[in-house]
């Protein structure tokens, strides 16, 4: 079980690795490309968002061929994008690539949380879940400053280079080692399962567990998304010093994630569900004070922008192993169809109410406060929801 988790957690981190590996040299890319900053910023987000509608798709087509062949096929199309933006001239293009960059990483992590959920139930599934977002973290906290050191040595293309290379080695790792886990049962589906995602959605329970989802993943995403203008232009960082803030807080990400790994078993989802409600809130009140009490020379100190994130941050590892377990527990027969549901409803919601929130006439912490906030009361209703729910016994 070990060796297929491993295996799963090299799918999921195509994700994080198309954002993080490249995030030091978004300047870069746009004076090459010969385009804003401001434009070149908002591919975080079409990235984030292309991943969540495509899994709409990606869902059915894992049910109907199997985990093993979709997830060779998200490879292929990642080693396109990759190789693609790596090579274009302009900046159209390089928005070309990151589209099909992020119809790759749909399949990827529709078939990851697919894997899981036929293997695993209940806090065992949680724990999995849990253990994934721990790990997967190291690419946040390692990736930009490879990105920078590459962009140093080679040029902005370098970074999508090396995506390339990444692509190319898994997919011979998959070809030889993933093993086909779609149950015998599962149901196929023509075309796009519309009443089967109807079915679905309707159930309150499992909307609330993916609204939660896509509250913290909105809070990473204004995040991520502000970092380089708060803690470059505004902190005065430099972008290896930017690199060291942004990935200490991956690393810790990834160590409070292992913590709550351990917790769940103990204290119960219903209990994680509540920190990370709580965690969130008091992320934002500390905001609200440093923007009330602070002087406007030390609010632009970079640490006054961490330190909350590093609160919210925890109410992410606190949220994601619990809700996705709920979220895809009642639906071992539609695992794909829920996962790509569910991911949906995380990366598309999430991308669209950050990109809502940022687009608003507010300062950054603001914006990031605002997003917060509404995590805080996701995560509760989430919380609420819980209380409702009957664990399950896995047999052995």
């Amino acid at each position: 079980m070990q060796k297929f988790t491993l295996l799963l957690l090299t799918l999921i981190l195509f994700g994080p690795l198309g954002i993080d590996l490249y995030l030091p040299v978004l300047p870069e890319i746009a004076t090459g490309l010969g385009a804003p900053i401001s434009l070149m910023q908002l591919t975080i987000p079409l990235f984030l968002l292309i991943m969540g509608l495509g899994q709409l798709v990606a869902g059915p087509l894992v049910d109907n061929f199997g985990r093993k062949p979709i997830a060779l096929l998200g490879i292929a199309l990642y080693l396109a994008g990759s190789v693609l933006a790596a090579s274009v001239t302009s900046w159209p293009l390089f928005f070309l690539a990151r589209v099909i960059q992020g119809c790759a990483v749909c399949c990827t992590a529709v078939v990851s949380f697919s894997g899981v959920r036929d293997r695993l139930e209940g806090e065992d599934a949680a724990r999995a879940y849990s253990f994934l977002n721990a790990a997967l973290n190291i690419v946040p906290a390692l990736a930009p400053l490879l990105g920078g050191l590459l962009s140093a040595s080679f040029g902005w293309r370098a970074p999508f280079w090396l995506l390339s290379l990444y692509a190319l080695v898994i997919g011979m790792l998959m070809v030889f080692l993933l093993p086909e886990t779609k149950p015998p049962g599962t149901l196929r589906s023509r075309g796009i399962p519309l009443r089967q995602y109807g079915l679905i959605i309707k159930r309150p329970e499992f909307l609330a567990f993916a609204a939660a989802n896509a509250g913290v993943m909105g809070m990473v995403l204004t995040y991520v998304s502000l970092a380089p203008e708060v803690l470059m232009n505004q902190g005065k960082l430099s972008p290896l010093q930017f690199s060291f803030a942004f990935g200490a807080n991956g690393f810790w990400i990834m160590f409070f994630s292992i913590l709550v790994n351990k917790m769940i078993r103990k204290v119960g989802r219903p209990a994680c569900l509540l920190a990370g409600s709580l965690a969130q809130l008091c992320a934002a009140l500390i905001l609200l004070a440093e923007f009330s009490l602070l002087p406007a020379e030390t609010q632009s100190a970079w640490y006054c922008y961490m330190l909350p994130v590093v609160i919210a941050c925890a109410g992410l590892a606190w949220t994601v192993g619990p809700a996705t377990s709920y979220a895809l527990e009642p639906w071992p027969q539609q695992a794909g169809v829920a996962s790509a549901l569910m991911g949906f409803i995380q990366m598309a919601g999430g991308a669209s109410v950050g990109m809502l929130i940022m687009a608003l006439p507010l300062n950054e912490k603001n914006a990031l406060m605002l997003m917060m906030l509404l995590g805080t009361l996701l995560c509760a209703l989430a919380w609420r929801m819980s209380k409702k729910m009957r664990g399950t016994i896995t047999s052995l």
